[in-house]
C-alpha cells in the first residue's frame, strides 16, 4: 500500500513555530512588536504636542510691540470711572470707547474716562502757587462720540517737569504714558536680576538697580506674585501716579507685563532715604544739617500738596515714612512707594476694615475707624517732621516707658517747657528758637488726635516756608490741646526771640561737601 503525501505547513503551522532563547511563539513576538510600536508612537505624539505649545507660548511672549497682548488691554481699563463725559468737561484724561461687537450701535459702546492722576487748571493763569503748578488747556475735551470703537483720545497739557530720561526709547505703551520694557530688557539692565543690584526689599517686592540700553539709571521693582498682590500693587502704583509728575515725586518711567511677572521701573535716587539720614544708614556721608532737614520736609509737604490739592481724583498716600522719602544730591525730597495709595474723588472719604500704614505713622482715626482721607497722610508728615526734628524713632521701645511713643514724648516735653532740648544732638548748628518752634508748632498742628483741626497740606507748605510771625489767633486756638501750653505763653518772645543763632545761615550738610 503506498503512503499519502505529508500536507504542506499552514500558517496557523508556522506562527506556533517557537523562536529564540525566550522560547516564544511566533505570533506572541508579532503582538510584543506591535504593542511597542504603538507606545512608541504615543510618546512621541506626546512629545510633540508639548514641544508645540512651548513654541507658541515662546512666540506670544515675544509678540511685537505693535500688537495689544490680552493682559495688557486688561490692565489699561484698571478702575476706570464710568460717567457721563460733561462731567470732565474742566479736567485733563484718556477717554476711551470700547465696542464688543463690530456691528454694535453707538448707544451700546462703554464710554468711560480713565483717571490716573491729572492736573486741575485755571484758564488763563499761567502762575504757579506755593506747592504745585496749575496746567492750562491746549485743546478742549473731545466726547466719546467722535471715537471709533476701541480708539481713545487724550487731551493735551503742558508739562510740568523736566523731559522724560527715556531720550531716545520709543514710547510704546498701552497704558497712556511710559515705556513698556520687555522681560528681557529689564534682565539686562539688572544683570538678570543680581542679587549685588538689590537695593532695597519689603513685603511687596524687591528693587533693584538698574541701567537700561541709553545708559539711563534706574529703579527697578520686581512685585512678589504672593496671591495676586503683585497684580493689585501694580494697578494701584499705575493708577496713582502713572501720569503724575511732580519735582518732588519719584517719577515712575514704565514697567513690564509678561506672564505673571509685574515689574515698575522708576527714575534712580541715589543719594538714600530720609530714614538712613536720620537713623544711621548714611552715617559715613555725615549729618545733615537743620537746614536740609526743613528743606526735605518742605519738598515732602509740596509733594503731598499737589497730591491732595493739584490733581482730581486726589491721591491719599497712606504709607508716608521716612524711609519712603528718597533724597536726590541736592538734598531734594522724592516721595516713593505708592503701592498703599488710594484715588479718592473731591471731599471724599474712604472706610475700610483693613487698616494698611506703618506702625508709629498710622493717624489714631484711620487705626481706630479705618476712616481714611487725606488727613492721614498730614498725620504721617507730622510725624515725619518730628523724627526730623528730634533724631528719634516713632516707636522706640529701647527707651523709658515715657519716651517710648515719640508724639506723646514731644508733647510732653513741650508742656513742661522744655521744648529747647527735643533737638536733635547730632545737629552741629542748632536751630534758632524761631525756626525750632515754627517746626514745633506746624508738627503739632498736623499731629492733632481731631483730624479736623489738622491744616491742608498747602498751608504746611505756607508755615514751613514763611519767616513771618505765627498769627497770635492760631496759636490761642491751639490753648489747651496736647503740646501747645508753651508755645501759647510765649507768644511774642517765640519769633522775636534774643537767642536766634546768626551763626546758623543756611549751609548744605557735611554730607554734602563730603561728596
Amino acid at each position: 500500500m503506498m503512503e499519502s503525501p505529508s500536507s504542506s505547513p499552514t500558517l496557523q503551522d508556522h506562527l506556533s513555530v517557537t523562536t529564540g532563547p525566550l522560547h516564544l511563539k511566533v505570533w506572541e513576538v508579532v503582538c510584543i512588536a506591535l504593542g511597542a510600536f504603538m507606545v512608541v508612537v504615543f510618546f512621541l505624539t506626546v512629545w510633540f504636542t508639548i514641544r508645540s505649545r512651548k513654541r507658541i507660548r515662546r512666540a506670544s511672549a515675544n509678540i511685537p510691540v505693535t500688537q495689544i497682548p490680552a493682559i495688557s488691554k486688561e490692565i489699561k481699563e484698571v478702575r476706570v470711572e464710568q460717567v457721563p463725559a460733561s462731567d470732565f468737561g474742566a479736567h485733563d484724561g484718556v477717554l476711551l470707547t470700547f465696542q464688543d461687537k463690530a456691528g454694535d450701535r453707538e448707544s451700546d459702546k462703554d464710554k468711560v474716562m480713565v483717571h490716573l492722576g491729572v492736573s486741575k487748571s485755571r484758564r488763563g493763569d499761567e502762575s504757579n502757587s506755593g506747592s504745585f503748578r496749575y496746567m492750562d488747556k491746549d485743546a478742549g475735551f473731545q466726547s466719546a462720540e467722535e471715537g471709533g470703537s476701541g480708539t481713545f483720545r487724550q487731551t493735551s497739557a503742558h508739562a510740568i517737569t523736566a523731559p522724560s530720561p527715556l531720550v531716545g526709547m520709543p514710547e510704546f505703551s498701552y497704558l497712556g504714558w511710559g515705556h513698556w520694557f520687555t522681560l528681557r530688557d529689564l534682565e539686562l539692565a539688572t544683570n538678570r536680576f543680581s542679587k549685588d543690584n538689590i537695593i532695597g526689599e519689603g513685603g511687596y517686592g524687591i528693587v533693584y538697580r538698574g541701567e537700561i540700553v541709553n545708559g539711563t539709571p534706574v529703579a527697578v521693582k520686581k512685585l512678589l506674585n504672593n496671591l495676586g498682590q503683585a497684580e493689585k500693587e501694580f494697578r494701584v502704583e499705575v493708577e496713582a501716579i502713572g501720569h503724575v509728575r511732580h519735582k518732588n515725586l519719584v517719577r515712575l518711567l514704565g514697567y513690564c507685563v509678561e506672564g505673571t511677572q509685574r515689574i515698575l521701573v522708576y527714575e534712580y535716587v541715589n543719594n538714600g532715604n530720609l530714614e538712613q539720614w536720620l537713623h544711621g544708614g548714611m552715617s559715613h556721608r555725615g549729618s545733615l544739617t537743620w537746614e536740609a532737614r526743613i528743606k526735605i520736609l518742605l519738598g515732602t509737604a509740596k509733594a503731598l500738596a499737589y497730591l491732595h490739592e493739584a490733581i482730581e481724583p486726589k491721591v491719599v498716600h497712606r504709607d508716608i515714612k521716612s524711609s519712603n522719602i528718597l533724597i536726590d544730591d541736592d538734598f531734594d525730597a522724592k516721595v516713593s512707594d505708592f503701592g498703599l495709595a488710594k484715588l479718592l474723588g473731591a471731599g471724599k472719604s474712604h472706610v475700610t476694615t483693613r487698616v494698611m500704614g506703618t506702625f508709629g505713622y498710622v493717624a489714631p482715626e484711620y487705626a481706630n475707624t479705618g476712616l481714611l482721607n487725606e488727613k492721614s497722610d498730614i498725620y504721617s508728615f507730622g510725624v515725619v517732621l518730628l523724627e526730623a526734628i528730634t533724631g528719634r524713632d516713632p516707636v522706640d521701645y529701647g527707651r523709658p516707658a515715657n519716651e517710648v511713643n515719640l508724639v506723646d514724648w514731644l508733647k510732653m516735653m513741650v508742656a513742661s517747657r522744655r521744648s529747647d532740648e527735643v533737638v536733635d544732638p547730632t545737629i552741629e548748628t542748632r536751630p534758632s528758637t524761631r525756626s525750632l518752634k515754627r517746626a514745633l508748632l506746624t508738627a503739632l498742628r498736623c499731629v492733632d488726635p481731631d483730624s479736623e483741626k489738622r491744616p491742608k497740606m498747602g498751608q504746611v507748605v505756607r508755615m514751613l516756608e514763611s519767616d513771618d510771625p505765627i498769627p497770635r489767633g492760631d496759636r490761642r486756638s491751639r490753648h489747651n490741646r496736647g503740646g501747645s501750653t508753651e508755645m501759647d505763653s510765649q507768644r511774642d518772645n517765640s519769633d522775636t526771640d534774643k537767642s536766634d543763632n546768626p551763626d546758623s545761615k543756611p549751609s548744605r550738610s557735611r554730607a554734602s561737601s563730603s561728596k
